[in-house]
């Protein structure tokens, strides 16, 4: 069954309005699956909608925010009716960025809007799509995490440590579900031609490095999403699909304390993101 978990596969799509929410949505149903597109923005999520559509393929939009477990509750609930039964495949997608500020600096107001969305959500979407997928005894999960989970770049802190959470809890679910039919992979990726770098929890001087940065080495979202697929088939647990991800990945593995110093030279060292912000 592996190789065919995401071939027809039903899903649930979160952060589906944008970047590798709809390139999850629009892969999945042209491999086949119906799918429900899950996000606060409600003007991308009809632009997602009608894109699947034009395509030949069928989507349900949702209006969400993943931050509150009973509008996810409500996402499952009607997933459940639309597809009448439970989904196969449920992508933990919708996140925010944020970032240019030491830990200290930043406001705690940017802490809790960034893991409320971005772990809070995953936890949610775990919590409310586990049981039921577990009853079914099949499918997968696939939640969106990033390299900066494993990174710890500074000036990072609140993105770091939600998306840390993100590749712990998956790591978790994948112990728990072992041997039920569902499987976890977890997504850490570096730069992505998305829009997460709009956000206004990033500083605008941070915002156009990373943004300059994904312009030049950053994956399309598509390549990005068909990897993971791909790989979720395989029923692997880890997607790292760059290069630079993979180095980054393993260096801190084996040299964790030169890393982590290596790594605080750089952000002492570099251009304070805010100057020159407005330029």
């Amino acid at each position: 069954m592996g190789h065919r978990r995401t071939k027809d596969a039903d899903a649930v799509v979160t952060g589906a309005g944008s970047g590798i929410g709809r390139a999850f949505a629009r892969e999945l149903a042209r491999r086949g699956g119906r799918v429900v597109c899950a996000d606060i923005d409600e003007t991308g999520l009809k632009e997602t909608v009608a894109a699947i559509e034009s395509a030949g393929g069928r989507a349900l939009a949702v209006d969400c925010d993943v931050a509150d477990v009973a509008q996810v509750q409500r996402v499952h609930d009607t997933a459940l009716d639309w597809l009448d039964g439970a989904p196969r495949i449920v992508v933990n997608n919708a996140g925010i960025g944020a970032g240019g500020r030491v830990v200290g600096d930043a406001p705690l107001g940017d802490w809790q809007r960034t893991l409320g969305v971005n772990l809070w959500g995953v936890i949610h979407g775990c919590h409310v799509f586990t049981p039921t997928l577990r009853a079914a005894g099949r499918g997968g999960i696939v939640n969106v995490a990033s390299a900066a989970g494993f990174t710890a770049a500074p000036r990072m802190g609140a993105y770091n440590v939600s998306k840390a959470g993100v590749v712990s809890l998956s790591e978790t679910l994948a112990a728990e579900l072992a041997g039920t039919g569902v499987a976890v992979t977890v997504l850490c990726p570096t730069f992505v031609k998305t829009n997460i770098f709009d956000g206004d929890l990033i500083d605008p001087g941070a915002a156009g490095l990373a943004r300059r940065i994904a312009g030049i080495a950053g994956f399309s979202a598509d390549r990005v999403v068909r990897t993971t697929l791909d790989a979720h088939d395989k029923g692997r647990l880890y997607v790292v699909p760059q290069l630079d991800a993979q180095l980054l990945w393993r260096t801190k593995r084996l040299l964790p304390a030169p890393y982590t110093r290596v790594a605080g030279l750089i952000g002492r060292f570099a251009p304070d993101p805010e100057e020159g912000a407005d330029r």
